[in-house]
């Protein structure tokens, strides 16, 4: 709260404060999700393709949540306090806010460590001869990674589809 008081302070309006990290959360969500991780995928080699994501998730999952925790702070007039004043404008953060938590502590560092542990297997498969296929530690852990890797990418689409809705809800309140 005293962030909010020295922000009102200083300059007497959290609105613009608010916009530019909405958009910025935004705008970072929508270009990693629909532009970085395809671009990467299509154009990097597998190696490089690994080390890429295990980097720059990490960073996208932090950024999401410093951005979402300073939009919610900024919500003009007073910050949280009028955020949760009505209901159509923290649900969407709240819905956000836990797919992006869930993403940060739990499937987020999950898909990583299993990706990287796929990896490893698949350098340990290759120096055995005479598998037929791949191995069953390696079977096992393309099954873990599926679901981990579903469950950041669901969710990652649930934060989108909040912060739409929000979107349009702050739209609304914009007048001309």
């Amino acid at each position: 709260m005293a962030i909010i008081s020295i922000l009102q302070t200083v300059f007497g309006n959290l609105a613009p404060f608010h916009l530019l990290s909405f958009s910025a959360l935004f705008g970072s969500q929508l270009y990693q999700t629909f532009v970085v991780t395809k671009v990467a995928f299509t154009t990097l080699p597998r190696p490089a393709y690994i080390k890429f994501q295990k980097t720059i998730f990490p960073v996208y999952f932090h950024g999401q949540s410093l951005l979402l925790i300073l939009t919610a702070v900024t919500f003009p007039t007073h910050g949280p306090l009028s955020l949760i004043q009505q209901k159509s404008d923290w649900i969407p953060f709240a819905v956000s806010g836990v797919a992006s938590t869930l993403n940060f502590f739990i499937y987020g560092p999950r898909t990583r460590q299993l990706m990287l542990d796929r990896a490893q297997q698949g350098t340990v498969d290759a120096k055995v001869t005479g598998l037929d296929g791949p191995s069953e530690e390696m079977a096992l852990l393309k099954k873990k990674f599926s679901r981990s890797h579903a469950m950041c990418i669901h969710l990652n689409l649930i934060s989108v589809g909040a912060l739409l809705w929000y979107t349009w809800r702050l739209a609304s309140h914009l007048q001309y």
